[in-house]
C-alpha cells in the first residue's frame, strides 16, 4: 500500500497525474517505474540511443524527490554502472537541469528527457568521472571503446515494469478508503440473528454400565448437526439416559424370571 509520508498531500496529488501520464505516453526511449510504498522514489529504464557507445543497452536510473519537492530538484542516480563524463562512479548524475538550472514548473518527463539526451551529448567540462571526461576531449575512440564495454557488461536489459503498475500505484491512494467501504458491506449483508457455523462436536467415549447381569456397553448416540447451539449435546445426553434404563429393566426382568424358575422346583 502506498504510504508517501515523505512528500505532502497537494506534491502527491499533482505527482500522481504525472506519473499516470507519463505511464499512458511515455517520453521515447524511457519507461517508468514507482516505489509502492513512497512516491518520492521514481525509477526510469532508459534504452541507449542509437548512434552512441550505449546503443542497445538498457539503464536503470532513479529520482530522488525531497520533501519540498518541487521547489528543490530531485536528485539523480544511475543504479546501472555507466563510464560517461557526468555520472560519477557512486551513479550520481551531474546535469545542470537538476542544479542551478532547476525550475518548480519543470516536470519529472522533462527531466528523464534531459538525462536521455545527456547520453547524446556528454559535457566533458563539468565531470563526474574525470577519466572519462579527459578521454572524451583527446581521444574519443578510446572513450567510445570504454564506454560500449561498460554497456555490454552492465546495461543488458533489465525486467520490464509491470503493465499499469503505476496507475495501480496512484489508485493505491485511496486503497485505505475503498477497504473500509468493502468491510463495511460485509458487515452489513451478515444478518443480526444469523447463526454462526459450529465446530465438529467431539464422538463421546464408549463406558460401560454396570447391572446385576454382565457387563454391557452404553449405546453412542450419533451426534446431530441441527444448527442450532446446544442441540446436539442435549440430544446425546438423553440418548444415554434412555438406553442406560432400559438396560436396568431387562436386568430386574431377568431376576423375576429366575425366582418362578426357583419356585416350580419347589
Amino acid at each position: 500500500m502506498a504510504t508517501n509520508e515523505n512528500l505532502p498531500p497537494n506534491v502527491i496529488k499533482q505527482l500522481a497525474k504525472e506519473l499516470k501520464n507519463l505511464d499512458e505516453s511515455p517520453p521515447e526511449g524511457i519507461k517508468v517505474g514507482v516505489n509502492d510504498d513512497d512516491f518520492s522514489t521514481i525509477y526510469g529504464d532508459i534504452e541507449g540511443p542509437a548512434g552512441t557507445p550505449y546503443e542497445n543497452g538498457v539503464f536503470r536510473m532513479k529520482l530522488l524527490l525531497s520533501h519540498d519537492f518541487p521547489q528543490s530538484p530531485p536528485k539523480g542516480y544511475f543504479l546501472t554502472k555507466i563510464f560517461h563524463p557526468n555520472i560519477a562512479n557512486n551513479g550520481e548524475i551531474c546535469v545542470n537541469t537538476l542544479k542551478k538550472d532547476w525550475n518548480p514548473s519543470l516536470g519529472l518527463r522533462h527531466v528523464l528527457i534531459v538525462v536521455r539526451c545527456l547520453l547524446i551529448e556528454p559535457f566533458p567540462e563539468s565531470a563526474l568521472n574525470e577519466q572519462a571526461g579527459k578521454m572524451l576531449l583527446e581521444n574519443y575512440e578510446e572513450y567510445a571503446r570504454h564506454a560500449r564495454l561498460y554497456t555490454g557488461i552492465h546495461a543488458k536489459p533489465k525486467p520490464k515494469f509491470k503493465s499499469g503498475a503505476i496507475s495501480e500505484s496512484t489508485t493505491a491512494l485511496n486503497v485505505d478508503q475503498t477497504n473500509t467501504s468493502v468491510l463495511n458491506a460485509d458487515q452489513k449483508s451478515i444478518s443480526p440473528g444469523a447463526a454462526l457455523p459450529l465446530p465438529s462436536l467431539p464422538a463421546p467415549s464408549t463406558t460401560a454400565t454396570r447391572g446385576n447381569g454382565p457387563e454391557q456397553p452404553a449405546a453412542v448416540a450419533p451426534t446431530a448437526d441441527t444448527g442450532v447451539s446446544g442441540s446436539a449435546p442435549a440430544t446425546a445426553i438423553n440418548a444415554q439416559k434412555k438406553e442406560g434404563g432400559l438396560t436396568k429393566v431387562h436386568a430386574d426382568k431377568k431376576k423375576i424370571d429366575a425366582r418362578k424358575r426357583s419356585l416350580k422346583r419347589l
